[in-house]
């Protein structure tokens, strides 16, 4: 039998995308999230974990969204004091990897604050599978003793050491809004339930105010809930024998 882990970014990002993530997880398929401990809703995602105890919650690792946890990162950050852009960070030789590692541990512990005990660790535009920031990345993982999201083609990246996972992300998210379909995912499945383990990466989400101006990626999101709560979705997953899991199982 496939298993399949299906998890949500971007948990604490607005209370709509906590509520969004919630439902597709009580009503839908999804099985896993991971929290953005900087953003403004981190608190609010923290009480859902914990009236949902079989969630498995991860920690969404930030460079490219909000402002940071910690002070005193002053290469991570622009003038107003927000993270810098990703097009801007990707091409800035100014990063210094002991601010990444100072921010990187301040949401650590900003997690564990919550009393939470992460199941993996993730990051908001893959940012943790760059040179410079894979190995502390790496460190901390190690630490704390959970997997990384494997997020690279390769093969022989160190992260396939943590564990065994065919990761499919971009057939959905990366979609354009009008391509985004129940008949998508399913087809997604079909490629799924010929590995032993995968992953597809989601961002369901209620829209508030907050989504809307925050991010481009707003309005798709409620579909993305659409279709993972989708009753032709659940009955593919039963006739492809694919067994839902998240990362406390692996």
């Amino acid at each position: 039998m496939a298993k399949l882990i299906i998890n949500a970014d971007d948990f604490g990002y607005s209370k709509g995308v906590n509520y969004g993530i919630i439902d597709a997880y009580q009503n839908g398929i999804l099985t896993s999230t991971t929290m953005m401990t900087n953003m403004p809703a981190a608190e609010h995602a923290a009480k859902l974990a914990f009236e949902n105890p079989d969630l498995s919650v991860g920690i969404h690792f930030v460079l490219t969204c909000g402002a940071p946890v910690s002070t005193g990162v002053p290469s991570l950050v622009d003038e107003e004091g927000n993270f810098k852009k990703l097009a801007v960070l990707e091409k800035d030789s100014s990063i210094n990897p002991e601010e990444i590692e100072k921010e990187y541990r301040a949401q650590l512990e900003k997690f564990l604050s919550f009393g939470l005990k992460p199941s993996h660790f993730d990051s908001h535009h893959h940012m943790h599978m760059h040179d410079l920031v894979y190995p502390i990345f790496d460190k901390l993982a190690k630490e704390q003793g959970v997997p990384i999201r494997i997020s690279s083609p390769d093969p022989n990246h160190p992260s396939y050491k943590l564990k065994t996972t065919t990761y499919f992300d971009y057939s959905f998210y990366n979609s354009e809004a009008n391509a985004l379909s129940v008949d998508l995912l399913i087809n997604i499945l079909k490629k799924c339930s010929q590995f032993e383990t995968s992953e597809i990466m989601s961002h369901p989400a209620f829209l508030d105010q907050a989504l809307l101006n925050g991010t481009s990626y707003a309005i798709p999101r409620a579909l993305e809930h659409q279709i993972l709560t989708s009753k032709e979705v659940k009955k593919a997953i039963e006739d492809l024998n694919i067994e839902l899991i998240n990362y406390r199982q692996l």
